[in-house]
């Protein structure tokens, strides 16, 4: 496993993270995600992802429990939170109240007395960014948190945050998450440049496109027990799952084959070519996944590989 600073911050996380949308406190059993959570720790994953929002408060539940055993200084603990909690009014969003609470919160279900990174999970337009900026310098202050970022902020909001920040002598955002893979490239345009020159790295998510980028839907396959057949969690793969993308993307594996790697660290190595990306993020429901997906790290691409991508799937 290779690591990366986390934007211009000094903190180094693996080039692959291991994250829980969808799969710890839902999906994956308790046993069983301490053994992926394991496992990753054992490849060298030090990056450890989830939100308060995912399965109401399980997934970072079943994250904590899974990290019992691992030393609290060895891994990076990122959360996030905007997403309502419950029916009342306060429990949303990024007000100073709800991040306060939220940060609380998250604290307790993880078992930790400290959340290494704390994440806006989307803008919230109720709420002055200068609120939100302050409220994350006093809990850095405080120790609570070390260092804080955005996921899905527009490149405006991202330089609003900054000059906020800069104006009051605080603590900078150190990240962005975004959804970002060969299938999904908005964030090229604007958001990236913005990133480089404002400092804050990218901790992608969705980098394999909700498992499409692995291959296993090739031929308009649904495989039993994959996301795919199940209502719960494939929500957001429709416009993944078209046959005119499921065709392209079955075009990738004669170029993975060209290496020697699969379909998965082919998309994975993909997005890790930008130095602007940190981390990305990947699921898994069994070791073997991360197992697969772990060696991505420190693959690098031809450059006339990627151009043949990039024409494949332009941005």
């Amino acid at each position: 496993m290779e690591y990366r600073r986390l934007g211009a911050s000094g903190l180094q996380v693996s080039e692959v993270a291991l994250g829980s949308w969808l799969t710890f406190g839902s999906a994956v059993d308790v046993p069983r995600t301490r053994e992926v959570v394991h496992a990753a720790f054992d490849l060298g994953v030090n990056f450890f992802d989830t939100a308060d929002a995912y399965a109401g408060g399980k997934g970072e539940q079943a994250l904590g429990e899974a990290l019992r055993g691992i030393p609290r200084p060895y891994v990076v603990i990122a959360t996030k939170c905007f997403f309502p909690m419950s029916e009342r009014p306060n429990d949303r969003g990024l007000s100073r109240k709800h991040i306060f609470e939220s940060v609380e919160a998250s604290l307790r279900r993880l078992g930790t007395d400290y959340l290494d990174v704390h994440q806006c999970h989307r803008p919230d337009p109720t709420t002055p960014i200068e609120e939100t900026v302050r409220a994350y310098e006093d809990l850095v202050r405080q120790g609570k948190l070390l260092y804080w970022g955005v996921s899905e902020w527009r490149a405006h909001q991202i330089v609003d945050a900054c000059r906020i920040a800069d104006q009051r002598d605080a603590y900078r955002p150190i990240s962005n998450q975004p959804q970002y893979s060969i299938l999904r490239r908005g964030i090229e345009a604007n958001v990236l440049p913005v990133c480089r020159q404002e400092g804050l790295g990218q901790v992608v998510f969705s980098p394999l496109a909700q498992g499409v980028l692995t291959g296993k839907y090739s031929g308009g396959a649904r495989p039993a027990g994959s996301r795919a057949v199940d209502a719960e969690r494939n929500q957001f793969m429709n416009a993944f799952l078209a046959e005119e993308v499921i065709e392209r993307v079955e075009r990738l594996k004669p170029a993975a084959d060209e290496l020697g790697i699969s379909v998965a660290q082919l998309a994975l190595a993909w997005c890790l070519r930008d130095p602007g990306v940190s981390s990305v993020i990947v699921g898994a429901t069994t070791t073997g996944q991360i197992e697969e997906n772990a060696k991505a790290s420190g693959l690098r691409l031809p450059d006339e590989l990627v151009s043949r991508i990039d024409a494949l799937f332009p941005a």
